[in-house]
């Protein structure tokens, strides 16, 4: 299967985004006056089932062509400096992301984190939830969303594209863990991108054995050089330029009533 689109790399979508936006910006007057940019950035209650709501962190940048969930599984995404380097990264290309903390801060806090940190089963849930809560929430109505999972963020995002289909338009796993969606992975039905840092032996490892078992669209993306976690900014910008081609491939076309919409303003 094709991988991102290779026509066109980071900085050439930030051009592509800002042109796109002064383009539809110039047209649109409110008494007269040329409407102004909005962006919408603020901390979330998100609530993922009846009973349970998770912190997150989201951003619509106007015109925005999708909505990404990061999350990187038991620890705090919107605390993490690399998710969040990858969301701002994200936005400039014109995607919204929504900076997700699967687990609750009391569980979190308690000893019994371990397990639930492993159990994709829920933590599917909960960003589907998560995903559902999008398609409602009045900023970002009406766009598609991608998953975006780090470490085992990645078995919790391939967890909640099979178990509920119709919410995700694509899948990005970065060092994750796809294998700890176990026997679920040939129901995924979205498009997948695993990156794998190319210095990462184990990973290399168990994300051939998952994309092996993965039944649809999907690409494995070696960075040259990287470890697990993909610390240096160059690999962390490679990283959003391969996701964020693929989101933008899959998740369809602008929604184009976003920067008018005095609502939006943070």
């Amino acid at each position: 299967m094709t991988g991102p689109r290779s026509r066109t790399g980071l900085r050439a979508a930030r051009q592509d985004h800002a042109s796109s936006e002064q383009q539809r910006e110039a047209p649109a007057t409110r008494g007269g006056t040329p409407a102004a940019r909005t962006h919408l950035e603020r901390e979330v209650m998100v609530p993922v089932d009846d009973a349970v709501l998770l912190r997150g962190r989201l951003a619509v940048p106007a015109g925005a062509r999708g909505v990404v969930v990061l999350a990187r599984g038991s620890d705090s995404s919107r605390q993490s400096p690399r998710l969040a380097q990858t969301s701002r990264l994200f936005q400039a290309m014109g995607l919204g992301t929504l900076l997700l903390d699967l687990l609750t801060s009391e569980e979190m806090e308690e000893r019994r984190t371990r397990q639930l940190r492993f159990n994709m089963g829920l933590l599917g849930l909960r960003m589907a939830g998560a995903a559902r809560w999008l398609q409602r929430e009045p900023h970002t109505t009406g766009l598609s969303v991608g998953y975006f999972g780090a470490h085992t963020g990645a078995g919790a995002a391939l967890s909640a594209a099979a178990s509920r289909p119709e919410l995700v338009g694509a899948v990005v796993s970065r060092g994750g863990r796809p294998d700890l969606a176990g026997a679920v992975l040939p129901r995924v039905r979205a498009p997948t991108l695993l990156l794998v840092g190319g210095a990462d032996t184990l990973g290399l490892d168990i994300n051939r054995r998952a994309y092996a078992d993965l039944q649809a669209q999907k690409h494995m993306e070696i960075i040259p050089g990287a470890t697990h976690h993909f610390q240096e900014d160059a690999e962390l910008e490679r990283v959003a330029e391969l996701a964020g081609e693929w989101f933008l491939q899959h998740l369809g076309q602008p929604r184009h009533d976003a920067e008018t919409d005095p609502a939006l303003a943070p």
